[in-house]
């Protein structure tokens, strides 16, 4: 059963992200299932922490924004948005090189409240973080949107 309430491309949120932390990071989405956004990032110059491992923050940023932006999906956008409450990450696996791909799927999407879970793994499919994002929605007219 499909999820979202909006039809979306995967050019028109690789566009969303343009100019933002996940264009500097690299990320890209790169598949929309019927329950599920994936999306990708490379281990990088821009994503690896000090002693050449992919840094956590950005293990973080990746499940954040894949979550987030499904959880906006299953919302009409002019009136409420999904923003991050909670999130919480554990980090399994050292990568220091390749791609990572995450894999956000829903637990609860709520009227007030979505959670859902994201798995990232690297190129060989082993799990590497594995995040809980907790999402309130809002009232957009609550909020001011930066424009580009």
């Amino acid at each position: 059963m499909k999820l979202w309430k909006q039809d979306a491309s995967l050019d028109q949120l690789n566009a969303d992200m343009r100019a933002t932390l996940c264009d500097t990071l690299g990320m890209r989405i790169s598949e929309i299932g019927d329950d599920y956004l994936r999306g990708t990032m490379p281990v990088d110059a821009r994503t690896r922490q000090p002693f050449g491992l992919l840094h956590g923050g950005a293990s973080v940023a990746l499940a954040e924004t894949l979550g987030s932006m499904a959880g906006n999906l299953c919302l009409d956008v002019n009136k409420e948005l999904a923003v991050g409450l909670d999130i919480n990450a554990n980090h399994v696996r050292a990568v220091t090189s390749g791609n990572v791909t995450g894999t956000a799927r829903a637990l609860h999407v709520g009227r007030n409240t979505q959670v859902w879970e994201i798995r990232i793994e690297d190129d060989a499919r082993r799990l590497v973080n594995i995040s809980r994002l907790t999402l309130a929605v809002v009232p957009r007219q609550s909020l001011t949107i930066a424009s580009g």
